[in-house]
């Protein structure tokens, strides 16, 4: 069974505060997707990766490829207004029906190989297949103008990849476009079909603002001390 990788990367990330699109920002010294491309291609070398950028920001990826080594080739398609219209053009590049397809959102450069394998895992197995992580703190729902404690251990925070048979998500990527198609689960789930959950990784966040970036160097940082540590090598 073939796999395959979108990679999400059409967004403006105004929230960033920078006048560059945040997945081209640099984290420890490459830009931001280049993080993810290298996640996926360790999990699989074969995966056959598609990546979704602005239609205008095709230099910007030519003057990437051609500064850095990608561990495996990346086709490149343009993305559309919306989140549900990149996906859909990338999809669009998609032939086999034998396969699953992973979306991943490029500002999650912290993804794990764990939890890519995971979601795969599961989804060849059942259809589909989303990463989750529980919730920490405590949260309360809004009504009017008063707040209600809830019970925290009833929900998830959802992460990606989102991992689908391809029949399956090219189907739910045929309807129309509605408001409540927040990620590809709820896309999916608006055919009737049951979501399963998989174990996400903590830091595998989404990168929004200016801290969120500075909390992703500072834990790539502790990622390659805690290797060398367990490997007995020195580090600054």
């Amino acid at each position: 069974m073939k796999r395959y990788a979108i990679i999400v990367a059409a967004g403006k990330g105004t929230r960033m505060q920078s006048p560059t699109p945040k997945q081209f920002l640099k984290l420890d010294g490459k830009p931001l997707i280049l993080h993810s491309i290298a996640a996926f291609a360790e999990f699989d070398p074969a995966i056959i990766i598609i990546l979704v950028i602005p239609g205008d920001q095709f230099s910007v990826w030519e003057k990437i490829t051609s500064e850095f080594v990608l561990p495996i080739s990346v086709q490149i398609t343009a993305g559309g207004e919306t989140r549900f219209d990149s996906v859909k053009n990338g999809l669009a590049l998609i032939t086999d029906q034998d396969a699953i397809v992973a979306v991943h959102d490029s500002v999650r450069p912290l993804v794990t190989v764990k939890t890519i394998s995971s979601s795969f895992k599961s989804a060849e197995r059942y259809g589909n297949a989303v990463p989750a992580i529980p919730l920490n703190d405590s949260i309360r729902q809004i009504v009017s103008t008063e707040s209600v404690a809830l019970d925290r251990s009833k929900y998830c925070l959802i992460q990606t990849p989102q991992c689908f048979s391809v029949p399956l998500i090219k189907k739910a990527y045929s309807q129309e476009y509605k408001y409540t198609f927040t990620d590809d689960a709820s896309v999916v789930e608006s055919l009737g079909e049951k979501i399963y959950l998989v174990d996400g990784n903590v830091d595998n966040f989404k990168l929004t603002s200016p801290i969120d970036l500075a909390i992703a160097e500072a834990l790539i940082k502790y990622r390659i001390n805690f290797v060398s540590d367990l490997s007995g090598g020195t580090h600054p």
